[in-house]
């Protein structure tokens, strides 16, 4: 299917155009030149990343991105007007039923079966997947064991915390044993130590070989737990990579913080003196300075044995790690401004 109303709004800005080894393993995810449009709001507009297996992967933008249209073509409940999307190497358009046997979706929000007791709910959907009645009791107890949610089987659902719906909701996807887990903002609305225990969770699947796919709003949040990320901002991609990556994505020249011996000189005008320095500020009242250098001139090792040369006494030398908000903030400002 192919809507027309995209051809007549060409986008100005070209999609990002990753590289894909033909070579190395299928990708959990791929998506390739994928637009969609709801009515006259362009939802997506050339997307083009891949995720590949066993990662557990961040997919983030401001809210209204295009993060759920992306979650909801990957998982067959939408088709791409234009594009292709491929989970584990199977088109979501000809391979349907075979892409929803591999996937586990999680929405944002828990669905209408509070009246149901934990045990009831994760049995109706084992029965809904197909599993004879004495395999889904084994399954149920797996699941519940992983989600630490043994204990609440016969609990009502109605009457758990937010933190252990979000749990019986993460037992409920394992229940056909996914390859692929997609989780729509799965820490919305928990609490610091439910947050945690979930992330803990989700570390503990990858270790199993699931590939973990996070959609949310919130970085920092995902900073510590994924491995690698996608940044979405008004239906493009502007970033796909590792979180390492991302923290110097656009920033051309390298930070480092140096700690001087008490007692010495103030050194600013001989580092503004070193071929290579692009700044030197002093952090605060302290003996710190902040240090900016063009790497493609001047490297760490160098800058330092100039330094000594120069009779200047270093306590402390450390590379300047860049705030992943701060990344993001500069990917994303045009669609905020």
């Amino acid at each position: 299917m192919t809507d027309t109303s995209s051809a007549e709004n060409p986008s100005t800005e070209q999609p990002i155009e990753l590289e894909f080894d033909e070579n190395s393993p299928t990708p959990a995810i791929e998506m390739k030149g994928v637009s969609h449009r709801f009515k006259d709001f362009n939802a997506l507009d050339g997307v083009t990343f891949n995720v590949p297996q066993g990662a557990l992967h961040g997919f983030v933008g401001p809210n209204g991105a295009g993060k759920t249209t992306s979650l909801k073509l990957i998982c067959t409940l939408l088709k791409p007007q234009t594009g292709m999307v491929r989970v584990m190497g199977k088109n979501v358009l000809t391979h349907v039923k075979d892409v929803r046997q591999i996937i586990g979706f999680m929405p944002d929000h828990f669905s209408s079966y509070r009246q149901m007791t934990v045990f009831e709910y994760l049995d109706f959907f084992g029965a809904a997947y197909g599993l004879a009645m004495r395999r889904r009791n084994e399954v149920i107890d797996d699941v519940l064991e992983l989600t630490d949610m043994a204990g609440r089987k016969q609990s009502l659902i109605g009457g758990l915390s937010r933190g252990m719906q979000q749990r019986v909701s993460l037992a409920r996807v394992l229940i056909n044993d996914p390859q692929l887990l997609l989780l729509d903002e799965p820490a919305s609305g928990l609490d610091p130590r439910a947050r945690i225990e979930l992330m803990e969770i989700l570390q503990a699947l990858q270790e199993l070989g699931k590939t973990i796919f996070i959609s949310s709003h919130i970085l920092k949040e995902l900073e510590e737990l994924c491995d690698s990320v996608t940044i979405i901002d008004r239906g493009r991609i502007k970033y796909s990579g590792t979180i390492e990556a991302l923290r110097h994505h656009g920033h051309e020249n390298i930070a480092y913080r140096i700690q001087i011996l008490n007692g010495q000189s103030d050194p600013i005008e001989t580092l503004l003196g070193i071929h290579g320095v692009v700044s030197a500020d002093k952090v605060g009242n302290s003996r710190a300075i902040r240090i900016t250098l063009d790497d493609s001139l001047l490297s760490s090792n160098q800058l330092l044995s100039q330094l000594i040369e120069r009779n200047v006494t270093i306590t402390s030398f450390e590379r300047e790690q860049r705030q992943l908000n701060q990344a993001f903030m500069d990917l994303t400002e045009q669609g905020v401004r």
